[in-house]
């Protein structure tokens, strides 16, 4: 196993590893927050072409904060031996100078959590500096053509952060995760009216990941049928639903004492994968990007829109129709949104 005392990252592979990977295609791939539990439940999913196929090799970046570096061999050490056959190389660090270096897709999980007593301000000084710092790697040292999919909370306005300090990589680049919302969503229009997960389709998430979001059911359709009219519950759709969704997040930490884990880890895997091989025909996901003024939205803000991919590209869904209930819930997050940037703006 190779290690450098030049450079402050390690290899963890061997380079006869590389021969096991014969195909064409192989993606540099950076996660960061290597150390935490979504990291942790994410990596096989990745690693065994759950994620971009059983055609694609995966060059690995794990990204900690310096301190934790030396416990990710521990986690390079369980990569080799699940043997997987797509991972071509795994490199631990703690520069992102380093590991974004001709990067094709950075995994952005870590963050500064939000502690007890710490107001929104506090939250986006630490998390500005997190992503202004990394903002500046990736449009220093990642390809062009980099996808980003930002996890750490404040979810929308780390992106947005993120995509302001990195201008030569295209917005359309740059996402954050909305989809354990719309998976969550999803799962309680089943489970409320007894049918398997498959045959719901095209709720919404709008706006922020945070409990101003609009889970919307009025366009998504239970076995081809409209949701309202299956469920034919406007009350429970219109308040119980929507709350259930919203503080989902709270719901189990209460439950079970900790934060959503492999459920975020699934939702972050559905995201990269749709995005990549794309969304199957007729059926639409929620995605969190940088606005283009779509449905009112002011331009800029890192929304969640429901989308369609292809080929690593999305298009938003238009010609939704948008009513009164509707647009007071899009006004709520937007403010949110326009009042996480003001906070951050504050800190500079």
């Amino acid at each position: 196993f190779f290690f450098s005392s030049r450079r402050r990252h390690t290899r963890f592979l061997p380079v006869s590893w590389a021969r096991r990977c014969v195909q064409e295609t192989a993606l540099k791939v950076c996660v960061s927050g290597a150390g935490g539990q979504i990291a942790y439940s994410f990596l096989p999913m990745l690693c065994s072409g759950q994620v971009f196929g059983d055609k694609t090799c995966i060059e690995l970046r794990l990204l900690d904060i310096p301190q934790v570096v030396e416990n990710l061999k521990g986690l390079a050490l369980e990569l080799q031996d699940c043997a997987f056959p797509l991972l071509k190389d795994v490199q631990i660090g703690g520069d992102p100078n380093e590991m974004f270096k001709d990067l094709d897709v950075a995994i952005l999980i870590g963050g500064f959590p939000r502690l007890k007593g710490m107001e929104r301000r506090d939250l986006l000084d630490k998390n500005g500096k997190i992503f202004i710092t990394q903002g500046q790697a990736l449009n220093n040292h990642a390809k062009s053509t980099c996808k980003i999919l930002v996890v750490a909370n404040p979810a929308n306005t780390n992106c947005w952060i993120l995509q302001q300090n990195a201008p030569k990589i295209p917005k359309q680049n740059f996402t954050c995760l909305m989809r354990l919302d719309h998976n969550r969503a999803t799962a309680q229009v089943a489970l409320k009216s007894g049918v398997p997960i498959q045959e719901v389709r095209n709720v919404i998430i709008w706006g922020n990941h945070s409990t101003t979001q609009y889970p919307d059911v009025n366009h998504g359709t239970i076995s081809g049928q409209p949701i309202r009219t299956v469920i034919n519950d406007d009350t429970y759709l219109n308040s119980d639903f929507i709350e259930r969704v919203q503080k989902r997040g709270a719901e189990i930490l209460n439950t079970r004492g900790n934060s959503s884990v492999f459920s975020a880890a699934k939702a972050v895997a559905d995201h990269l994968k749709d995005w990549c091989f794309g969304t199957p025909e007729g059926s639409w996901v929620s995605m969190g990007i940088v606005s283009d003024g779509s449905y009112g939205v002011p331009e800029g803000l890192v929304f969640s829109y429901p989308v369609t991919c292809k080929d690593f590209e999305y298009q938003i869904v238009q010609g939704i129709k948008i009513d009164e209930f509707s647009q007071q819930r899009f006004n709520t997050t937007i403010k949110e949104l326009q009042d996480e940037q003001t906070d951050f703006r504050s800190t500079l």
